[in-house]
């Protein structure tokens, strides 16, 4: 009996409520601290709004100690400008679009990714858009993309940088753009050049010197302006080294893996059959690899094979593929930049720096002829 009075006792007691607040380390949710803005930026700094603005948007306009300063600025307080605020400021989205048709994935990645590298810095994202060029309602598509997305600019990759339609339309809208090509189609400020022409025929001084005759090529589809200028260039070049190919040693391709197993397989089923092979890009290079295989052929003893653009794939490959190697970032790279200035106003960067010229990187697949 008496342990239960016990019992009853203790449970009757009450606990003591604190009267005093709750440590701060106690309390869960914490005001958040406040975002700091472009006024803030210009107090601490000690100069105008304006001047900021300027710092964040890369204007020339701007003593270099005084940049330095507010950038450091930015850095301490974590400040980032709004992009939704900025656009509203400016009138402008701050978006670039990328259009392309282009089976060749490694291409555009890399476009992409040194296109990226530049509009970020200066505050722009990139709106990439695959389209189909033979579509009837290709026009009106990118008319309406450019609409919905109010973009400020247009990056044009091939062969939709060959659409003169396209270019007159974005002109019409006064959308600044600027067209990657493999020939001089536009004016010089609107153009990021690949020449393509002179890379071929580096191809075919190549192949000459190693002693080949029999010699073949895979171009890409003739709707792309690089396929003909590829073509062009080897057949001139081989021509002034008195060399010819038949017309069956030219055979067409897509750029694509399955069209280069494709085309090699007729190029190899030749009698006499060529003895070296200049793929179009690296893609139908691998196809061409494919085949041979298949065949019991082996490179570079028994085939030649070149190919074009210097992807990741070229090296991986075995035996190692000699192509050639196009500057494709730094062409998606200056092509934003271009883009960029022409939003702004600005004078474009030089003739001479819209042009890249791609180079011979020598591999395990080039060898000389048996016969």
């Amino acid at each position: 009996m008496n342990m239960v009075k016990k019992a009853a006792k203790k449970a009757s007691r009450k606990v003591p409520v604190s009267t005093q607040p709750a440590a701060a380390s106690q309390v869960r949710h914490e005001e958040p601290t406040r975002k700091h803005t472009i006024n803030d930026i210009a107090r601490l700094a000690n100069v105008s709004k304006k001047t900021v603005s300027r710092v964040i948007n890369e204007s020339p306009f701007v003593r270099e100690d005084t940049r330095t300063r507010i950038a450091e600025i930015m850095q301490r307080v974590g400040y980032t400008p709004d992009p939704q605020a900025r656009g509203l400021a400016f009138r402008r989205s701050f978006l670039i679009g990328l259009i392309y048709d282009n089976p060749n994935a490694p291409y555009v990645i890399n476009i992409q990714e040194g296109a990226l590298g530049a509009l970020r810095r200066q505050g722009y994202e990139l709106v990439v858009h695959p389209c189909d060029r033979t579509n009837e309602k290709f026009l009106s598509e990118i008319r309406e993309l450019i609409s919905r997305q109010k973009l400020d600019g247009v990056i044009m990759l091939p062969p939709v940088s060959e659409n003169s339609a396209l270019a007159e339309m974005l002109q019409k809208l006064n959308c600044p753009y600027v067209r990657v090509l493999a020939a001089p189609l536009d004016e010089p400020q609107n153009l990021v050049l690949s020449m393509d022409r002179q890379s071929a025929a580096e191809v075919a001084e190549h192949l000459w010197k190693l002693g080949h005759k029999r010699i073949s090529m895979i171009i890409g589809p003739q709707t792309y302006r690089s396929s003909i200028e590829r073509l062009t260039g080897f057949s001139d070049a081989l021509a002034e080294r008195g060399l010819t190919m038949p017309p069956e040693f030219v055979v067409e391709g897509l750029y694509t893996f399955e069209s280069g197993a494709a085309c090699a397989e007729l190029l190899l089923s030749r009698n006499p059959r060529p003895t070296a092979i200049f793929a179009g890009n690296d893609e139908t290079a691998a196809g061409v690899y494919r085949t041979a295989y298949l065949r019991g052929l082996k490179i570079p003893d028994d085939l030649t094979v070149v190919g074009f653009d210097d992807s990741p794939l070229a090296s991986r490959l075995c035996p190692s593929l000699t192509t050639m190697r196009q500057p494709i970032r730094d062409m998606g790279r200056l092509a934003a930049e271009r883009v960029m200035a022409k939003i702004a106003g600005l004078e474009g960067p030089p003739l001479t720096a819209t042009t890249f010229f791609p180079h011979l990187v020598v591999r395990e697949s080039s060898g000389r002829p048996k016969t």
